[in-house]
């Protein structure tokens, strides 16, 4: 079986308007949401073998918390900051494990959740969790069919 966790960012500040776009840090509902929703997660039973995240602050701080409930140290992919649903599952794929975490930004998380429930999930929210699982071992054949299942939580 292969799992794929997508998990949006928590949300980010936008306080300092003399900060690159990547390091802007979480803001207070970030730091927030992001220890709940992994906290939940953690609760399912799922442990990833790999976490990979995007490389800005709010996704790798994101990832640091999800990697901590969890118990896996996150991964940093340069690709992935700003990355295209195309980019985020061939990361996932990429990683070497059957179950895989991958933190990143929008578009790029919406339009791939969006793919993979079939417009099932719309708009994917700042800290939302989606979750695919595919009766496959193998990503070559997972990423050419539809998931088995999937389930999608979000802090709202």
């Amino acid at each position: 079986m292969i799992r794929l966790v997508l998990v949006r960012h928590a949300k980010s500040d936008w306080g300092d308007a003399s900060l690159d776009d990547h390091d802007r840090p979480l803001n207070e509902r970030g730091l927030r949401d992001a220890p709940e929703m992994a906290a939940r997660l953690a609760a399912t039973g799922f442990r990833p073998d790999v976490i990979r995240s995007s490389t800005a602050l709010r996704a790798r701080t994101t990832a640091a918390i999800f990697g901590e409930a969890l118990g896996v140290e996150p991964e940093l992919v340069e690709r992935l900051y700003g990355a295209p649903a195309s980019t985020l599952i061939s990361e996932a794929a990429a990683a070497g494990g059957r179950a895989v975490m991958v933190v990143a930004h929008d578009p790029g998380m919406t339009v791939l959740a969006e793919r993979l429930s079939d417009g099932g999930i719309g708009h994917v929210p700042t800290c939302a969790v989606a979750t695919f699982t595919w009766d496959e071992d193998d990503w070559d054949v997972a990423t050419a069919v539809p998931p088995a299942s999937w389930t999608f939580d979000s802090p709202r």
